[in-house]
C-alpha cells in the first residue's frame, strides 16, 4: 500500500499520531524501509527524523545514533533534500546522540568525548553558540563523576543559544547537578519556576517529578512530594522511555513505606524488564526496583509474589536477587568504561537508604494492602510514638491495679493500656489473687466493663460484657456499682464507656447511633424507669445512713443514661419532636444538671451542657449551642480533667461547620485531634476526625490541609476495611486538588478508586458512589484534554446507568460522552452518541447537558468552511427547539441563560466563517437575554461584549465602537465584582484604542 511518496507521507502523519511505543516504532521502521525506494531524498529525511524521535520516546537509544549516521550522511551529500525546520533538527539531534552514547556501556568514553569534539567543530562550521556543547559536556561529567564543578561552571556561564535544550530542560539539568552534590535546598530553589508553571515542555514538570522527589522528602515538603509523585507518576506509566522516572517512583514508595503502592507500580511496568535499548536508564530502574524489594525483605514479606520478567513466578526475594546480579554488572561496566567508581557509589548509595518518615506517607490514592509477613520479619508499621502525657505501667501489681483505678474514676484516656495489662495478669497461668485489692470479683467486673467499652468504641455490642460486669459487682456485694453496670446495658443497645467520659457517652454518640423505631425508645424508658427508681431509694437521706458501697457518681450514671437514652429520642425524632419528648430531655437533663452540682461531680454538668448543645444546634439556636459547648469545655479544664473534653469540641466543630464557620471548625478539630494524642487517647475517633477536619480545610480554603487530611481518612478507613467511605473521602480529596490547582493528581487519585471500586477488586463500591467516582473521573479527564480517555470513561459509564430507574442520568452521561468524542476527533461515533442522546433525552429529560453538548458540537464543527459552519447552525437549531419545548425554571432552568448562550455560540460559528455583521447581530442577542438574569448574567455578558468588540474590531474594522462597547463592559464587571473579567476586557481595550 505504500507504493507512491504520496502514500508514505501519510503513513508518516498517521504514525505521528500514535502515542510512542512499540507500535510507533516498528511501522517507522517499516516507513523509513518504504521511503528509501524512491529518489526523493526528501522524504527519507522525514522518515529517519520520525524513526529516530521514536527510538529517543522509547528508550531505545542502542539504535538512535546509527539512525543519525544516514541523516548526517544525507546532510552532507544533499543539504536541499531537508527544510529549513529539519535542517535545524540536524544540529538539534547532535546532542540527543550524545545522551545516547552515554546510555551505553559498550561505547567507549573516548568516542564520546570525540563525538562531543565534532558537535563543537560542526556547530562552528554553522556558525552556533557552544552553550549547547558545554551542556553535553556537564552531562557526560555528571555521569562519570569527573570534573563536575569546572564542567558546571563553563556551561552555566554561557549565553543560551538557539540550539540549547529548552528553558524547562535546562533548569532540569541545572538542579540534578546540585542534587549530586547534596544540595536539596538549592536544587529546589532552581526547579521552583518549573515546578510553577511558568515553564515547561513535552517532558516537563513530568521528568523532574521524579527526580524531585528524594530531595522533597528530605527537606520534609512531604505534601508536594505526593503530588509529585500523583502526576509524575501517572504521565511517566508504561512508558519504556521514562524507565529512570519510573524506577524513583518505586524509590520514593519505599522511603514514604507505600510499599503496596510500589507493588502496583511494578505491576503495570512489568514490560520494563524486556526493555533492553538504554542500559543506563534500565541500571537506574533496577535500582530503584531493588530498593523497594529490598524494603520487603527487610519487613518480613520476602515471600511476597512480585511482577517480573514474563515466563516465571517472583517473589521479592528471587526477584531482588536475580536483577540485583544484572544491575551490579551494569553498574560496574559503567565504571570501567568511565575509568571511575561513581556509577556504582551512586546504586549504592540509593540501595542503603531507608524510609525516611516515621508512618506512611498517606498518598490518596486506594491501593492493594500488602499481606504477611510471611517469614517471621520486622513489623510493618513503625511503632507509635510516645505521647507527652503516657502512663506509666507500673510493674507491681497491687500499684498497676490502683493505678488503672485511680484514672479510671477520672475518666482518664490512660487508664486502657493500664487495664490491658491488668487482664494479661489476670489471665496468665499461676494467677493469685491478692485480697488486699478487694474482691475477686470486684477485678472481674471492673475487667469485664473495660471489655463492654471496648468493644463498643470498637464499632461492636458491649452489652454482654457489661451485663457480665453487673452480675459479678452483685457477687462482690457493691449494690451501687451493679445498678451503674445495669443502667449502661438499659440505655441503649450497645451503650458504653464512650468518649471519654468514663461509663456514660455523650451528645455525638446518640447523634451516631439513634435508635430505628419509637418503640425501642418505649422500652428504653421501661427498663429504666425501675432502675431510676430503685436509685432514688437507695439514696442517703432523713433517717437512711449511707450504704457502705455508696458512691455519688454511679447514682449519677443512673441519671446520665436516662439523659442520653431521652437525648437519643429527642434526636430521633427531629424536626418534628412532640412536646412529650422535648420535656422527657428537659426533665432528664435538668436532673442531671442538679444532681452533679449536688454531689459535686463536674464533668457530669459539664455532659449535661453537651446534651443542650447539641440539641440547640439541630434546633437553629446556634449561639446558644457554642455557648454551652464552651461552658461543658471550661467545666472541664477548671477541674483539671481536660482528656474529658475533645468530644465536646468535636460537637462545638460540627456546629460551626454548620454555620458557615469553617475556619474556626478547622481550628478546633485541629486542638481536639492534638489534646487526643496528648493524653495517648486510644478511642478518639482519629480517621472521623481527619475526615472532618479535610472537610473543613477545604471548605476554609485551605486546600494543603485539606490534601493532607483527607488522604490520611482515606487511608485509615481503607484499613479498617470502610471502603464507601474511603471512596468519598477521595472524591472529596479529587476536588481539592483540582480547586489547589492540581488536576492530574485529582485524576490520579480518582484513578485509582475507579480501577479498583469493582466487587472484583475485594472491595466493591456502592454503585452510584461509584458512578459518581467515574463521572467526575470523566470530566477531570475532559479538563486535561485528554479526550479519548474520557469518552471511554463516560460510554462506559453510560452502559452502567442505562439500567437505572432514574434515566435522566443516562441522558446526562450520553450526553457527555458524545461530546467527549467530538473533542476526540472522532466524528462518527460522536455523532452515533449525540443520537444516542437525544434518544434519551426524549424518554427521560434532561435539557442542560444536551443544550451543553449541541454547543459543543457547533463549537467544533466550525471550521471556516460553508458546510461546517451549516452543520453547527443545525445544531444550534435544535438547541433552540429543545429549549422551548422546555418549561422554564428561574431556579433550575432559566430559559435567559441557555438562550444567551446559544446566541454567543452562534456568535463564534459565525464569526469564524467570517460572516461578521451576523455574528455581531447574534453577539448582540446573546447580551440581550444574558441581561434578564441580572447579576448572574454579568459574567456571560462580559464575554458577548469581549466576542462582539473583537467582530467589531478585527472583522469590521470598527476599533472605535469596539473601545466603546468595552468601556461599557468594563464598567459592568467592576460593579459585579468580576475583577478577571474586567483585566481581560481592559487589556482588549487597550489594544483597539491603539489602532
Amino acid at each position: 500500500m505504500l507504493e507512491t511518496p504520496e502514500a508514505v507521507l501519510d503513513a508518516l502523519r498517521e504514525n505521528d499520531e500514535r502515542p510512542y511505543g512499540l507500535p510507533r516504532t516498528v511501522r517507522a521502521e517499516e516507513l523509513v524501509e518504504a521511503a528509501g525506494q524512491f529518489e526523493d531524498k526528501g522524504l527519507l529525511v522525514t522518515a529517519l527524523l520520525e524513526l529516530m524521535e521514536a527510538y529517543e520516546y522509547t528508550g531505545e537509544h542502542r539504535k538512535s545514533p546509527v539512525v543519525f549516521a544516514r541523516l548526517l550522511q544525507l546532510w552532507d551529500e544533499d543539504r536541499g533534500a531537508f527544510s529549513d525546520w529539519e535542517g535545524h533538527q540536524v544540529h538539534w539531534r547532535f546532542k540527543w546522540v550524545t545522551t545516547s552514547l552515554l546510555e551505553v556501556p559498550d561505547v567507549p568514553l573516548a568516542t564520546i568525548e570525540q563525538w562531543t569534539g565534532r558537535m563543537r567543530e560542526r556547530y562552528r562550521e554553522a556558525g552556533h553558540g557552544m552553550q549547547p556543547v558545554a551542556a553535553m559536556a556537564h552531562r557526560v561529567a555528571l555521569h562519570t563523576g569527573s570534573g563536575l564543578e569546572s564542567a558546571y561552571d563553563l556551561w552555566v556561564t554561557r549565553p543560551r543559544e538557539p540550539l540549547s535544550d529548552c528553558e524547562a530542560c535546562e533548569i532540569r539539568h541545572r538542579a540534578l547537578h546540585h542534587v549530586a552534590f547534596g544540595e536539596d535546598e538549592q536544587a529546589l530553589r532552581i526547579w521552583a519556576p518549573l515546578f510553577a508553571g511558568a515553564v515547561s515542555c513535552q517532558e516537563e514538570p513530568y521528568v523532574s517529578h521524579a527526580f524531585a522527589l528524594l530531595p522533597l522528602l528530605r527537606t520534609d515538603r512531604v505534601d508536594e512530594a505526593r503530588s509529585h509523585h500523583l502526576a509524575g507518576y501517572r504521565y511517566a506509566r508504561g512508558k519504556t522511555g521514562m524507565a529512570e522516572e519510573i524506577g524513583l517512583h518505586l524509590e520514593f514508595c519505599a522511603l514514604t513505606r507505600n510499599e503496596g503502592r510500589g507493588l502496583e507500580i511494578l505491576a503495570e511496568n512489568r514490560g520494563l524488564f524486556e526493555a533492553t535499548g538504554a542500559p543506563k536508564a534500565r541500571l537506574a530502574f533496577l535500582t530503584g526496583v531493588q530498593v523497594l524489594l529490598g524494603r520487603l525483605v527487610e519487613q518480613g514479606y520476602a515471600d511476597t509474589p512480585v511482577a517480573g520478567p514474563p515466563g516465571r513466578q517472583w517473589t521479592a526475594r528471587t526477584l531482588n536477587e536475580e536483577i540485583g546480579a544484572e544491575a551490579d554488572e551494569l553498574a560496574a561496566a559503567f565504571d570501567r568504561r568511565n575509568g571511575t567508581a561513581a556509577v556504582g557509589e551512586r546504586r549504592r548509595e540509593r540501595l542503603e537508604r531507608r524510609p525516611l518518615l516515621d508512618e506512611p506517607l498517606a498518598l490518596g490514592l486506594r491501593v492493594t494492602p500488602l499481606t504477611g509477613p510471611k517469614d517471621g520479619g520486622a513489623a510493618a508499621e513503625p511503632a507509635p510514638a510516645p505521647a507527652a502525657h503516657r502512663v506509666a505501667v507500673p510493674e507491681d501489681f497491687a500499684e498497676l491495679v490502683a493505678e488503672a483505678r485511680r484514672l479510671a474514676d477520672q475518666g482518664h484516656p490512660g487508664d486502657t493500656p493500664l487495664w490491658e495489662r491488668v487482664a494479661e495478669r489476670v489471665a496468665a497461668d499461676g494467677y493469685v489473687h491478692d485480697p488486699a485489692l478487694g474482691h475477686r470479683d470486684l477485678l472481674l467486673a471492673e475487667l469485664a466493663e473495660q471489655r463492654a467499652f471496648a468493644e463498643d468504641e470498637g464499632g461492636g455490642d458491649g452489652r454482654a460484657a457489661m451485663a457480665e460486669a453487673a452480675g459479678l459487682y452483685a457477687r462482690a456485694g457493691l449494690p451501687w456499682h451493679e445498678l451503674a453496670a445495669r443502667a449502661r446495658v438499659a440505655c441503649r443497645p450497645g451503650a458504653g464507656k464512650g468518649h471519654g467520659e468514663h461509663g456514660e457517652g455523650s451528645a455525638d454518640e446518640a447523634a451516631d447511633k439513634p435508635a430505628d423505631k419509637p418503640a425501642e425508645h418505649l422500652a428504653v424508658r421501661r427498663e429504666l424507669e425501675p432502675l431510676l427508681e430503685l436509685a432514688e431509694r437507695m439514696l442517703p437521706g432523713g433517717d437512711r445512713e449511707p450504704d457502705a458501697d455508696f458512691r455519688p457518681d454511679k447514682y449519677l450514671v443512673v441519671l446520665h443514661c436516662r439523659a442520653f437514652a431521652a437525648h437519643t429520642e429527642m434526636v430521633d425524632a427531629l424536626p418534628d419532636a412532640g412536646p412529650e419528648t422535648a420535656a422527657r430531655f428537659q426533665e432528664a437533663v435538668a436532673a442531671l444538671h442538679a444532681a452533679a452540682e449536688r454531689w459535686e461531680i463536674p464533668h457530669q454538668r459539664a455532659a449535661a451542657h453537651l446534651y443542650e448543645a447539641d440539641i440547640a444546634a439541630r434546633t437553629g439556636r446556634i449561639e446558644e449551642a457554642v455557648e454551652r459547648q464552651r461552658r461543658s469545655q471550661e467545666i472541664l479544664e477548671e477541674t483539671g480533667t481536660p482528656w474529658r473534653a475533645t468530644r465536646g469540641m468535636l460537637l462545638l466543630g460540627q456546629i460551626l461547620m454548620r454555620t458557615g464557620r469553617p475556619g474556626e471548625a478547622a481550628e478546633v478539630f485541629r486542638q481536639a485531634m492534638a489534646r487526643a494524642a496528648r493524653y495517648d487517647d486510644r478511642s478518639f475517633p482519629v480517621t472521623a476526625v481527619h475526615a472532618m477536619l479535610g472537610h473543613a480545610c477545604r471548605h476554609a480554603g485551605e486546600l494543603s490541609g485539606a490534601v493532607r487530611h483527607l488522604s490520611e481518612a482515606a487511608a485509615r478507613m481503607e484499613r479498617e476495611e470502610d471502603h464507601n467511605g474511603a471512596a468519598e473521602c477521595r472524591l472529596e480529596l479529587a476536588d481539592a486538588l483540582a480547586a489547589s490547582g492540581q488536576p492530574e493528581d485529582a485524576v490520579a487519585v480518582l484513578e485509582s478508586v475507579a480501577r479498583e471500586g469493582g466487587a472484583e477488586s475485594g472491595g466493591p463500591l456502592d454503585e452510584r458512589l461509584l458512578a459518581q467516582i467515574r463521572l467526575t473521573l470523566a470530566r477531570g479527564l475532559t479538563d486535561l484534554e485528554e479526550h479519548r480517555a474520557a469518552a471511554e470513561e463516560f460510554l462506559s459509564l453510560a452502559d452502567t446507568v442505562a439500567g437505572w430507574e432514574e434515566q435522566f442520568t443516562h441522558t446526562m452521561v450520553a450526553a457527555q460522552a458524545a461530546a467527549a468524542l467530538a473533542r476526540a476527533g472522532r466524528p462518527q461515533a460522536a455523532g452515533a452518541a449525540r443520537e444516542r442522546a437525544l434518544a434519551s433525552h426524549r424518554r427521560a429529560p434532561s435539557p442542560v447537558p444536551i443544550l451543553e453538548m449541541l454547543r459543543e458540537f457547533a463549537d467544533l464543527a466550525t471550521r471556516g468552511e460553508e458546510e461546517d459552519l451549516q452543520a453547527a447552525l443545525g445544531h444550534l437549531a435544535t438547541a433552540d427547539e429543545l429549549l422551548a419545548e422546555v418549561p422554564e425554571d428561574p431556579e433550575e432552568f432559566p430559559h435567559w441563560y441557555h438562550a444567551g448562550h446559544n446566541h454567543l455560540c452562534r456568535a463564534r460559528c459565525l464569526a469564524r466563517a467570517e460572516r461578521f455583521e451576523e455574528a455581531l447581530a447574534e453577539a448582540d442577542r446573546a447580551d440581550s437575554r444574558l441581561a434578564e438574569g441580572g447579576p448572574d448574567g454579568e459574567a456571560g455578558r462580559a464575554e458577548a461584549a469581549r466576542l462582539a468588540a473583537l467582530i467589531e474590531g478585527n472583522g469590521l474594522e470598527r476599533p472605535k465602537d469596539a473601545v466603546a462597547r468595552l468601556d461599557a463592559a468594563v464598567r459592568r464587571c467592576a460593579g459585579a465584582g468580576l475583577e478577571e473579567a474586567a483585566r481581560i476586557l481592559t487589556a482588549l481595550r487597550e489594544d483597539m484604542a491603539s489602532r
